[in-house]
């Protein structure tokens, strides 16, 4: 591991465990300037960890930029083989407005879990994927699930949070629940889509859709019972999450990120 890692790693730990901020009346008027995490043309500064694999082994070029978008494809696999990957931007943050566009496409490995067909999302308050074991399939994080319309006329919201090894308050009170569900509208899978995520550390977090904010919850934290015995976080239960790393998913499904970028609330 870097030096530079190292202290990006230290410094992730020590807003999580020590800072008490709240900042539920703040609005996004506080911000600084957007800046750009993806550049278009390259993956500089993002790490990559697939499960079963080492990190940084991009196996069969899963995560790709193709015509300046980052993609998640899966051309170069014979079987999905539980190979739940995710693509780390290389610097944690804790107070944040995200901004990103996606697309699914049309790939899907069909040895896959069933509920990952038209499914992917976007980690935040990650675990740094230098601290995850070999075999380990999820990070200790909170994600911000990215669905589309599965079978025509039927429902399915995105911008959902699911808790990998983690879980939430939602209306005031810890929800059990592995996802809960926004009030968004069901939308196709081949359109361009918006979304956001406004994040205040562990005070208050916000999805958006479209510019429709569909979603709030407070208070993610560690959960051990969701946690294998051998996980760095194991324990580490009801550790409240205020910073960490900003991920996207691949888990059997193709999809592709553009615009994705960054400014940090004060």
């Amino acid at each position: 591991m870097s030096l530079s890692r190292i202290i990006l790693s230290v410094l992730s730990v020590i807003l999580l465990s020590s800072c008490n901020f709240k900042t539920t009346n703040k609005t996004d008027n506080t911000a600084s300037e957007w800046i750009y995490l993806f550049n278009g043309k390259d993956l500089e500064d993002w790490t990559i960890k697939i499960n079963h694999h080492d990190v940084n082994d991009n196996y069969a070029n899963t995560f790709r930029v193709v015509d300046s978008t980052l993609q998640i494809n899966y051309d170069g696999y014979s079987e999905f083989g539980r190979r739940f990957g995710h693509i780390y931007y290389n610097k944690p943050f804790s107070s944040y407005h995200l901004k990103f566009e996606y697309r699914f496409t049309d790939q899907w490995m069909e040895d896959a879990p069933q509920g990952t067909y038209r499914n992917s999302g976007v980690m935040i308050h990650s675990q740094d994927p230098y601290t995850m074991t070999k075999d380990q399939d999820w990070p200790t994080s909170v994600e911000y699930q990215i669905l589309a319309e599965k079978t025509a006329g039927e429902p399915r919201t995105t911008a959902n949070v699911c808790t990998p090894k983690t879980e939430v308050f939602f209306k005031g009170e810890m929800d059990s629940r592995h996802c809960v569900p926004s009030s968004s509208k069901t939308y196709t899978w081949n359109q361009w889509l918006s979304g956001e995520i406004i994040v205040y550390q562990d005070s208050l977090i916000k999805h958006i859709v479209e510019r429709d904010t569909v979603l709030q919850y407070t208070k993610p934290q560690i959960s051990r019972g969701r946690l294998d015995v051998n996980d760095i976080n194991y324990k580490n239960e009801g550790q409240l999450l205020k910073a960490g790393y900003i991920a996207l998913q691949a888990e059997g499904q193709g999809i592709e990120f553009r615009e994705i970028k960054i400014k940090t609330i004060n």
